[in-house]
């Protein structure tokens, strides 16, 4: 039997690809907006939720970051 290694069933959120600050201030004021579906954001931008939340968690206060995600429901 085979052993397989716990670390190998874990998948990691790729990378925060490299934006420009206009680019960031973009995605946060549509990720804020209540109009817009979460998933609409994330086709937008071409980001995917691994990317979102930690870009969102480093670019909001911890307030308005966990206000955010009740928003966009979000667990």
């Amino acid at each position: 039997m085979q052993r397989v290694c716990p670390f190998e069933l874990v998948t990691m959120a790729k990378p925060i690809p490299r934006l420009t600050s206009d680019e960031v201030s973009l995605i946060v004021s549509t990720a804020w907006e209540d109009k817009v579906p979460f998933h609409q954001v994330l086709m937008q931008h071409g980001l995917s939720q691994g990317q979102l939340v930690p870009l969102m968690k480093r670019e909001l206060t911890p307030s308005a970051f966990k206000l955010w995600k009740q928003r966009s429901g979000i667990r």
